[in-house]
Formats: structure tokens, C-alpha cells, sequence
């Protein structure tokens, strides 16, 4: 797959896209709260954020309206439409960017695209009740995630695996299915291997060290590493601290077949996608 259609807009997955993170909750683990002021959401101050990564490079812009982060608390169903729909309208209407919602809920789903989104982005992979069913009514494609453990409440609390990369390749395959089954093409579909939900620091460094593997599924790869526990854990530093842990993870990824990297630091980022691509498209151009 060279092209992935997002609505009105194409993306080229012939170069790695870098997607950048855009937050509309109070409470996310790393930009949490800074798009609202007086506990209100300002979806000026979103737009502004999402123009602001649009020039440093961004592909996309991945809006969510409920933390994922190992214990957060479920947001339910209106106020998470009141936190993203206006958002994705707004961006829908004066930026040329392909928006993704960051989302499990099978209302917020069809509120989206109708809204201008342009790709779903689902870390529980459309398990939830009616989220299989409402991707498949919309045209959007659909990024699936592993997850082990049955929410991010509960992800963290004593992640186990046999073979990590065998499990994750088979959860990733059975959803692959389930959604073909349900008439969404494969053309529609992108996958994440799911770094930090339900792995231990150990699990996320061998994830990430045979991530080529997830090549033989034959689906765009999308890899969100940005300041997550795994690069604290790995390097002692604390979140605000982890641009460079985050930033070797990515040229890492790009190596290993990551086709999207989801970025809270969108400059930094596309300046690393760029130099691995020339450093590796190089070194194709001479074996051939």
C-alpha cells in the first residue's frame, strides 16, 4: 500500500508521515490540560496548536478527548463529543491536514466523520460494543491497537506474555479478520503494535528491537512512542525530559518498517523520519 484515502484527503505512505498528538482533555499524561483554560476546553487555542504542527512538518493531527494513560479514569460518552467534534470541525474548515479522532466510542466514531475526520485511531482495535459496526457504515480507514488487559485502567497491572511479538502479531491478525469479515477492506486498515498498553519496559524494548516482524501482516505499520514510561524508564527521566529517548525510538521505528510515527514533537520528529529515509534510501539506491 502506497496511499491510504482519508476522506477527502489522500496520504502518501510512500514516505514515513508523522502525525502529530493534539489533546483536548484535562487529565492525558504528558500535555494534559494545556488546551484548557478555567477548566473550558479553548478550541481556538487547539486550532492554533494544530496549524502550529501542521507547518513543522505534521501529516495529521490525532484528536483525542479521553486519556489513554495506564489508570485513566473513562470519559463518558456527550462529554467526549463535546470535547473533540468542535474541534474536528474547526480544523476540518480551515486546514488542509488530515485529522484522526483518537477514539473507541461508536457514537464519537460517526460524529467524527461526519465532523471531517479522516481516520479513526482506536487503541482498543473496535472492541467495544458497536465500534466494529459503525467504522464499517463510515468510508474512513481504521487504525487497530494491541492492548493487553481490557482497558487503560486496568492495562498496567500485570502485563504477561510468552512470545510478545507472536501475540501481538496474532491479536493483530484476528482483528485484521474480524474487520474484513464486517466489509472494511484492507485497504482501510492501519496497525499498532501498541507501545506502552500492557507491557512492561522489557516487553516495550523487544516490541520496538523486532517491530520488522509485524511486516509479514502486510498493513501500514503506526508507532507512538513520544515521551512515554518506557523512555522514564529506560533513562531516568521524567516527562518533560524524554525528546531524545523519544526521538531514537522513531529512527528506530522508521528502520524497522513504521509507516506513521505519532509525535508530540512534530519539528524534531520529522527532521529524524527524514534523515533515516535518506540514510536508508541510500543505501538502497547503492545495492541496487
Amino acid at each position: 500500500m502506497t496511499q491510504l484515502t482519508c476522506a477527502s484527503r489522500v496520504l502518501d505512505l510512500n514516505r514515513v508521515q508523522v502525525m502529530g498528538i493534539l489533546n483536548v482533555t484535562p487529565d492525558s499524561f504528558s500535555d494534559g490540560g494545556n488546551l484548557y483554560r478555567a477548566s473550558r476546553l479553548s478550541v481556538d487555542r487547539a486550532l492554533l496548536h494544530a496549524a502550529a504542527m501542521l507547518a513543522e512538518g505534521a501529516a495529521m493531527i490525532d484528536v483525542g478527548g479521553e486519556s489513554t494513560r495506564p489508570g485513566a479514569t473513562p470519559v463518558g460518552v456527550q462529554e467526549e463529543l463535546d470535547r473533540v467534534i468542535p474541534v474536528v470541525e474547526r480544523i476540518n474548515a480551515e486546514l488542509d491536514v488530515v485529522i484522526s479522532v483518537d477514539t473507541s466510542s461508536p457514537e464519537v466514531i460517526r460524529e467524527a466523520a461526519t465532523a471531517g475526520a479522516g481516520l479513526i485511531n482506536d487503541v482498543r482495535a473496535l472492541t467495544r460494543e458497536g465500534a466494529l459496526e459503525a467504522v464499517a457504515a463510515t468510508d474512513l480507514p481504521v487504525c487497530l491497537m494491541h492492548m493487553q488487559g481490557s482497558s487503560p485502567a486496568t492495562m498496567q497491572l500485570a502485563p504477561s506474555y510468552g512470545d510478545i511479538l507472536a501475540e501481538v502479531g496474532d491479536f493483530l491478525r484476528r482483528q485484521v479478520e474480524r474487520c474484513e469479515a464486517a466489509g472494511i477492506a484492507r485497504r482501510r486498515l492501519v496497525l499498532d503494535p501498541g507501545f506502552g498498553f500492557g507491557k512492561t519496559l522489557e516487553h516495550n524494548l523487544s516490541l520496538l528491537r523486532r517491530m520488522d516482524e509485524l511486516n509479514a501482516l502486510g498493513l501500514p505499520l503506526l508507532v507512538g512512542t513520544s515521551r512515554k514510561s518506557m523512555i522514564g524508564q529506560a533513562l531516568g527521566r521524567e516527562v518533560d525530559n524524554r525528546l531524545a529517548g523519544s526521538l531514537a525510538t522513531v529512527a528506530l521505528a522508521v528502520e524497522r518498517g513504521g509507516r506513521i510515527i505519532r509525535a508530540h514533537d512534530v519539528a524534531a520528529t520529522v527532521d529524524v523520519v527524514r534523515m533515516t529515509e535518506a540514510v536508508l534510501n541510500g543505501c538502497k539506491q547503492e545495492q541496487a
